[in-house]
């Protein structure tokens, strides 16, 4: 039951996600507000953080360059590596993706009372913790 449950949450994040913006794959989106919370970020730094391969990273990274929604700037300190940034259409896409996923939560919970809703979100955060990565 909780692999289909699972499953069913799965399918419909990604449905979702194609309905906000259908040139952004869940996680072309979820790479994009990664970059934006750290106010930029190495391609490995992504990898290493979602535990994705490299050659994964890469291609959604290509694919959010030819949207226009993240450049890279050198680093300060070493100007041999690429730092990601959103852009200004980047920004954009993020607001707008956030208030559309906010809003269905809210539809979708809004018969929920406080004690589900604090419980729902301690089992997430303990699910999620116990996976190591925190994501």
């Amino acid at each position: 039951m909780i692999q289909r449950e699972l499953t069913a949450f799965s399918r419909r994040a990604r449905a979702t996600a194609a309905r906000l913006h259908p040139e952004l794959t869940l996680v072309s989106q979820a790479l994009l507000s990664y970059i934006h919370e750290r106010q930029g970020c190495r391609a490995t730094d992504l990898a290493a953080h979602y535990m994705l391969d490299k050659s994964t990273v890469s291609r959604q990274i290509t694919g959010l360059e030819k949207l226009g929604l993240i450049e890279r700037h050198p680093d300060p300190e070493d100007q041999r590596i690429q730092v990601l940034h959103p852009t200004g259409a980047g920004l954009k896409a993020l607001v707008s993706t956030r208030a559309s996923r906010r809003a269905a939560y809210q539809e979708r919970l809004a018969e929920w009372t406080t004690e589900d809703l604090a419980a729902f979100a301690r089992y997430l955060l303990r699910y999620n913790a116990a996976s190591g990565s925190g994501s």
